[in-house]
């Protein structure tokens, strides 16, 4: 019991100084330096595009060669993304740069959730994802609020202190990773044995293989893959650009950090309030996150900051309760073995979504 709660207290802790920076409302960040919401789309499609060819490679990786391993991985890659942030003088080192952010997205997102689960499920404490999966949301919408909080504090300190405090934060996470332990995921040696032995591109076919073997036979996981990620497609960009769009529609500069954190605890109640639902049927809910996301993007075209605000906390409301009855379902579903790369999966799609959206929401957010 005690190894366990130290485990996940772990990844908690973790995610924690992932989702703690000073350069949360990057956006903001890049708008200050004077580039326009087009560049800022062209940037976002950049970070898709590179997550589209690394989110599934980066999944088969944590499956076969340690979750932990991927998540110190992950760190390291962020850390040369802020150092190049720092050095950038143009467009295209930002885009250099996003796209060491997006590596290590990639090498961070499904290998914790598995490392979690599989944890769990070697304790005989399952049911307990759901909680932690709504935990480790809250932990990503109230530091990614506090950090879009000192949204004004990183404008006034420069953008470069802001990312070199971020380079210290991301030491202090490498550190804390290395006290993690793999949970495992066979108890057959012989089979561990030979797959360590094995070339890479036959593990790499071997499980990707079985994962979209799996997918196939389970089309109902496919589909919930999909509505979760179209969802959260438009909330994320609907908070993205809310970040120029609140200041363009006449909120003053000292109420922006502040109306972003507020988007943001529209998450943390959907994440927790979707805990008492337990009994909702999934379809519900589904249209319930619709109609929400929906209603947020039409509050963005009022021109009225508090209400676009409000928008914003619905959608973000909407998309972490979704999301979190969507993990519990899927995690359920996954097979220990590919659960990093069915996870990826996931991701995979939701970047592909990003990549089409990103370019077209920016075009139409430049001209409203």
């Amino acid at each position: 019991m005690l190894s366990i709660k130290k485990q996940i207290s772990i990844l908690y802790i973790s995610s924690v100084l992932q989702n703690l920076s000073l350069t949360g409302a990057w956006i903001a960040i890049l708008a200050a330096r004077g580039f326009s919401l087009v560049e800022i789309g062209f940037v976002e499609t950049v970070f898709h595009i590179t997550s589209f060819l690394f989110e599934i490679p980066s999944g088969v990786l944590a499956d076969l060669y340690g979750r932990k391993n991927m998540m110190i991985v992950s760190s390291v890659l962020n850390t040369i993304g802020n150092i190049a942030m720092i050095l950038s003088r143009s467009l295209p080192l930002i885009c250099i740069s996003i796209a060491f952010f997006a590596v290590s997205y990639n090498f961070s997102s499904g290998s914790g959730d598995a490392l979690a689960y599989d944890s769990l499920k070697t304790a005989g404490r399952e049911p307990y994802y759901e909680t932690y999966a709504s935990n480790q949301l809250i932990i990503y919408r109230l530091f990614g609020g506090i950090s879009t909080l000192c949204a004004g504090f990183a404008l006034f300190i420069g953008y470069k202190a802001a990312y070199g405090t971020d380079i210290l934060v991301g030491f202090i996470q490498i550190l804390i990773l290395l006290s993690l332990h793999e949970a495992p995921v066979s108890d057959d040696k012989n089979e561990r044995k030979k797959n360590t032995a094995a070339s890479v591109r036959k593990e790499f076919a071997k499980c990707f293989g079985a994962s979209v073997d799996f997918l196939k036979k389970e089309r109902f996981a496919v589909s919930l893959m999909f509505c979760n990620s179209f969802i959260g497609a438009v909330d994320i960009l609907l908070l993205f650009f809310l970040q120029a769009k609140l200041q363009e529609a006449g909120m003053p500069d000292f109420a922006l950090g502040f109306a972003l954190f507020f988007m943001e605890t529209g998450g943390i109640l959907g994440a927790k309030l979707i805990l008492k639902c337990k009994k909702a049927r999934y379809r519900h809910i589904l249209v319930c996150a619709a109609l929400l996301v929906l209603s947020g993007v039409i509050a963005e075209h009022s021109g009225m900051y508090v209400l676009m605000t409000l928008g914003g906390f619905a959608a973000a409301f909407s998309d972490d309760a979704l999301q979190v009855r969507t993990n519990t379902i899927l995690q359920d579903m996954f097979p220990s073995k590919q659960r990093a790369t069915l996870i990826s999966i996931e991701s995979f799609t939701f970047s592909v979504l990003m990549i089409v959206m990103s370019p077209l929401a920016g075009i139409l957010f430049s001209h409203w």
